[in-house]
């Protein structure tokens, strides 16, 4: 894996000045980038809301998962997409159907902090993302070992960038190693502070994201998402000489998307780290996204703070208010009890040309966008 993650990264971070490159796999630049202000967010439904895991074998036993984050999680000073690092899990397959789609909307608006990681080498995906895609070599499979294997690469590539450098006026030495002195100003590392992982099937608002994590404080141990299922999920997890134990945890649905603070991603290493995060998920023998929940709250002792900005294919979409849908942070579109399950959105496109929702939905936020423009009485 480590050879093609290698080709998989480009670019030296040069602000300002040339900078020694860090001994790291995985380089790009990042850049600020502004968004207009977004609205409130959605909230859950009562009944919709999810309970915490009763006291008990495996986590915290935290009584209750709140949609709002504790005083002590909010964040101080400003936020941007240069502080976030955006990976995309897809699969050969999906390059054409699902990636390109993906290329066209959302991540045009974030291209340089979003990295693809996928299972074979594509020269026209290549072409279009640069060293922004990661060929992993993992498994084209559905499986959880071929899906564990993808996001400890993610996790990896995460942990390794230190993707741009920031000058902070100085009064003169001593100074700091690692960092470079160029006239009156400092040069100084700065690593993405937040870890978001989305599937092929999701469209991201790159400023809906930025208004929920500016909520949050990147030094505290923060895990958002939105769970699947309204209770903690049990698993039995392996123990040596044979033996098992069982234990239960919340986690977050990749197929919506979640986000984890590096502070917390740090405390992660030892489980999900390189193969560690492939022999964690034999312990208790589930999928990736159920993988990283237990390494939070059993592991870590971390938890999930639950968000409903984020939306997966397994909810009905249609039941997302139109007036609502520029502020969710994540959407989706597939079936759903054997309907095609899209959220419900007008023009530009029609459900025909534009079956998932995204070209239109894309259209809504960047009505510049010039095949936007191009779109019949639009």
């Amino acid at each position: 894996m480590g050879r093609r993650l290698l080709r998989g990264v480009s670019g030296a971070a040069v602000v300002l000045a040339s900078v020694a490159l860090l001994s790291m796999r995985h380089r790009g630049a990042r850049e600020a980038a502004q968004y207009p202000g977004i609205g409130e967010g959605m909230l859950e439904k009562p009944e919709q809301q999810s309970h915490g895991s009763p006291e008990g074998a495996g986590g915290r036993g935290q009584t209750d998962l709140r949609l709002h984050p504790p005083e002590g999680y909010r964040s101080e000073g400003s936020l941007t997409l240069g502080d976030i690092f955006i990976a995309v899990k897809t699969t050969k397959r999906f390059h054409r159907s699902r990636m390109e789609l993906l290329l066209d909307t959302w991540i045009s608006q974030a291209s340089k902090q979003t990295y693809i990681f996928t299972d074979e080498e594509d020269d026209a995906l290549e072409r279009r993302m640069g060293g922004h895609v990661i060929f992993t070599n993992c498994s084209a499979e559905h499986s959880h070992l071929a899906l564990s294997c993808k996001m400890a690469a993610e996790f990896d590539a995460f942990l390794a960038s230190g993707l741009r450098w920031v000058r902070a006026a100085v009064g003169g030495p001593p100074r700091a190693r690692g960092t470079l002195l160029t006239e009156n100003f400092l040069c100084l590392p700065v690593f993405p502070s937040w870890f978001c992982h989305l599937d092929d099937d999701n469209y991201l608002n790159p400023g809906a994201l930025l208004k929920l994590l500016s909520s949050y404080a990147e030094t505290r141990d923060v895990y958002l998402g939105k769970p699947s299922l309204n209770r903690p999920i049990w698993a039995s997890e392996t123990l040596p000489n044979n033996q098992t134990k069982s234990v239960r945890f919340w986690f977050a649905t990749g197929g919506a998307g979640f986000c984890i603070s590096r502070k917390l991603a740090r405390k992660m290493v030892p489980w999900a780290s390189g193969r560690n995060f492939l022999s964690t998920s034999e312990l208790i023998r589930l999928p990736d996204d159920c993988t990283v929940g237990y390494i939070i709250e059993c592991k870590v002792g971390g938890q999930l703070i639950p968000n409903a900005l984020f939306h997966s294919h397994l909810e009905n979409l249609q039941l997302i208010p139109t007036s609502q849908l520029m502020q969710q942070v994540t959407l989706s579109y597939g079936v759903f009890e054997n309907k095609l399950n899209v959220i419900e959105l007008s023009g530009p496109f029609s459900p025909q040309e534009d079956p998932s929702r995204f070209r239109s939905l894309h259209c809504h936020l960047y009505p510049n966008t010039s095949w936007c423009l191009q779109a019949v009485g639009w």
